[in-house]
């Protein structure tokens, strides 16, 4: 088990993780994550892996695979804060999708770390108190 991962209490992992993952390639954080059973899912990225998928075979081996995961609760309260960490990034010139800060916000409400490669996270955390782990690229 890698050290950083000794003092979380989870782990929010991104969409772009999971691609990586999915596709075979090497995502050794996400492995331990997943071993660990520290593995928090974003409703977004559900959405964006099924959406993704390009045969049925493979969105079948998705829904098998996110169904044994915990999912993040995403109640009104959730959603509010999504929009105030938007409206607070924009107010520091940070322009964020919605998705992308659903994402932030789910690690943030856990206070769990967030694993990506995607660089508008690092932006982000920035400017939050968002906990980032720059997964290494497997590509």
């Amino acid at each position: 088990m890698s050290t950083w991962m000794h003092r979380v209490s989870g782990v929010v992992v991104d969409t772009s993780v999971w691609i990586d993952f999915l596709a075979g390639r090497p995502a050794a954080a996400l492995e331990d994550a997943l071993a660990q059973g520290l593995v928090i899912l974003p409703p977004v990225v559900v959405a964006e892996l099924i959406s993704g998928a390009r045969r049925s075979r493979d969105r079948a081996a998705i829904v098998e695979l996110v169904r044994e995961l915990p999912v993040h609760d995403t109640p009104l309260d959730h959603w509010v804060r999504v929009g105030d960490l938007r409206r607070e990034l924009l107010s520091k010139g940070v322009s964020v999708s919605t998705p992308d800060a659903h994402v932030a916000q789910c690690a943030l409400d856990r206070a769990a770390i967030l694993l990506s490669h995607d660089e508008v996270f690092v932006r982000i955390a920035r400017f939050s108190r968002l906990e980032l782990r720059r997964a290494a690229l497997g590509r």
